[in-house]
């Protein structure tokens, strides 16, 4: 075997130093890429590590929520049964204050008689009695000037008491 050609051996040479220089970009480029690869994944980690403690705080923020809301339920529900109670009451002194109001209403509806009645009864106690000096037959065969209850039997007595107009009321 002959030594290669100084030609031949200065191709291999630049063939070599080609090969050297794109294994040598090669490898610069696998580094970038690494390095592009290493911070991605830093990157993402740190990102799902965020949204890992975003997503635990909003699970503790939702019990919290929950929490609270069954609170007010517990307070509601508090608030409406003592309403109710509050209702039964009120229905059971209504029945028990029905039968009174229903008194005053028909009091109410005759207190315009009433009122009449009290009044003459009050012309009545103002007029008094008769004097004693008026006779109790003034006029000869005619009715008694007093006043009293007739029922025919009163005809037959000698003396009828005047009447005396009063109130107790």
């Amino acid at each position: 075997m002959s030594a290669p050609p100084p030609l031949q051996i200065r191709e291999a040479n630049a063939h070599l130093a080609a090969v050297h220089r794109r294994a040598a970009e090669l490898e610069a480029r696998l580094d970038a890429a690494e390095r592009t690869v290493r911070t991605q994944a830093e990157r993402l980690a740190r990102h799902d590590q965020q949204l890992r403690a975003a997503l635990d705080e909003l699970g503790r923020a939702k019990d919290r929520e929950i929490a609270a809301l069954q609170e007010q339920l517990l307070t509601s529900e508090a608030t409406v049964q003592s309403l109710q109670a509050a209702v039964c009451r009120r229905d059971k002194l209504i029945r028990q204050l029905q039968p009174r109001a229903e008194l005053l209403q028909d009091i109410c509806r005759r207190r315009p008689p009433l009122a009449g009645l009290m009044a003459t009864l009050a012309e009545a106690e103002r007029l008094g009695p008769l004097p004693a000096s008026v006779p109790s037959h003034p006029l000869p065969g005619g009715p008694s000037s007093h006043l009293a209850n007739s029922t025919g039997e009163e005809e037959d007595r000698d003396h009828l008491q005047p009447a005396v107009f009063g109130t107790t009321v």
